[in-house]
């Protein structure tokens, strides 16, 4: 359980936030002056250089868009200028990527990022950066969009497993559909029939909270309130519900706290973007009050699991709630995580998704009331995150957060020698998530603009849609 017995505020978390900058921006370089992309994306390290692991190149934009999140956070041109180039040059192929769910990984960590500073005013002006940008993000939605299967109560976007498969990871890709709907585009279907992206997101948000999120509603034996399984099965034959499931977590019946953590962000981030999104929009889609009641409810109980069942005291969790070598660690949720102890892993990528969602649910929530627990404790893991054990300050290890883990079931988390877990290494889109993290809290401790995903048109540029087809 998460220790909130020393409350901090975002300013106190400054200096380290600088530090974490000063450190960020030679690892950055670091990749850029050896890697060439040839073998795939950059996934995690190996003895402190990152290499690519063939499954998808879902981590390629996160390599560019962190370059553009530290010229966000420094001014560095350099860094804006190497994004925008990798952008340009290597993302194209992931806008039309019809074989993925990735697309509000890849996408909108890019594009997306690069037409955010230019509305934020960070970026000059510019009309054919802005057109191409725009371009590239609705052509991204409306092809994550595809991937569709029907069920009897809505739909899903699919995982890269196929169409019975429906990942808790997706649900913060439904960020590609967000920001290309804002830009007033709607998908194309047979004898052009235009299908809504908005009510394919929120449809695909629905099916993932009722299928991989558990209430403690004796569903099954295992129905532990804020549980989340990684991913569910469907007969795509008549959309039926068969079963959980999970490709990188222990059990179909523990939790993978990735899956948590994406979860927790995507339903905190969701709730803010529908404030920007017209009450007769959300009236075709169920309304206002039904939509935002089962977002927060599912960002709360999973934010109150993270914080109760899934974290260690200092805010860090194991990969799995239900690693088997866990009953070694005795009473590990009360302790400080170990990442060098001889049994499981932590997972600091989790963490770092993790605290953003704490974070947004509890400024949605008022920071200095009803939402207070959820803020500290996001605070509490951002303090973690950016202390000695996490921060990767060696110059000579290309990875910014400490202690990840990919894919723990397959073993292709890199074991050092001596040692019987993995420990010490990065992974692509925890140091991704660091950045955001950081510059998250930064922008509120410096009273600047807030920092959100869908902050890239003026509400005047929205253009609704009737939403009539999924």
């Amino acid at each position: 359980m998460i220790d909130l017995t020393h409350p901090i505020t975002a300013a106190d978390l400054l200096p380290k936030i600088d530090r974490m900058w000063e450190h960020s921006a030679s690892k950055i370089r670091s990749i850029e002056s050896v890697y060439d992309g040839s073998s795939g994306a950059p996934v995690f390290t190996v003895e402190g250089k990152y290499t690519a692991r063939g499954w998808t190149d879902w981590t390629e934009g996160f390599i560019y868009g962190s370059s553009i999140l530290q010229f966000d956070a420094t001014g560095e041109s350099s860094f804006l200028d190497l994004g925008r180039k990798h952008t340009v040059e290597r993302m194209p192929a992931h806008v039309t990527h019809v074989g993925v769910h990735d697309h509000g990984f890849n996408n909108v960590s890019t594009f997306g990022n690069l037409l955010r500073l230019m509305k934020e005013g960070k970026i000059p002006e510019d009309v054919w950066q802005r057109n191409y940008n725009e371009l590239a993000l609705m052509t991204s939605g409306a092809v994550q969009a595809t991937r569709w299967t029907s069920i009897p109560d809505g739909g899903y976007v699919y995982s890269f497993n196929g169409p019975h498969s429906l990942f808790s990871d997706t649900i913060r890709s439904m960020r590609a559909l967000a920001v290309a709907h804002m830009l007033g585009h709607t998908l194309r279907g047979e004898q052009d029939q235009k299908v809504s992206l908005l009510a394919r997101m929120i449809a695909h948000i629905e099916a993932t909270l009722q299928y991989n999120v558990y209430y403690g509603e004796n569903r099954d034996g295992y129905d532990v309130a804020g549980r989340v399984v990684h991913e569910s099965i469907f007969n795509p034959n008549n959309g039926d519900y068969r079963c959980p499931s999970t490709q990188q977590g222990y059990s179909p019946f523990s939790t993978w706290t990735r899956g948590l953590a994406w979860v927790m962000c995507g339903c905190a981030e969701q709730l803010e973007y529908l404030q920007i999104i017209g009450d007769d929009e959300l009236d075709q889609l169920g309304g206002r009050a039904s939509v935002e009641a089962m977002l927060l409810r599912a960002a709360r109980v999973t934010c109150d699991f993270y914080i109760e069942s899934a974290a260690a005291a200092c805010g860090i969790p194991y990969w799995d709630t239900g690693a088997p070598g866990l009953v070694y660690l005795k009473d590990w949720t009360n302790r400080r995580a170990d990442p060098f102890n001889d049994y499981e892993p932590v997972d600091s990528s989790a963490a770092a998704i993790a605290a953003q969602g704490l974070l947004r649910l509890g400024h949605y929530l008022d920071a200095a009331t009803e939402g207070a627990k959820y803020w500290q404790a996001g605070l509490k893991v951002v303090d973690t995150l950016l202390g000695d054990l996490y921060l990767s300050t060696d110059p000579q290890h290309q990875g910014l957060l400490l202690h990840g883990v990919y894919h723990w079931p397959n073993h292709w988390d890199h074991v050092p020698s001596g040692k019987k877990i993995a420990c010490g290494e990065s992974v692509m889109w925890g140091d991704y998530h660091l950045r955001e993290l950081a510059l998250y809290v930064s922008r509120v401790a410096r009273s600047e603009e807030y920092l959100t995903f869908f902050n890239i048109a003026s509400s005047d540029e929205v253009m609704p849609q009737k939403q009539t087809k999924l």
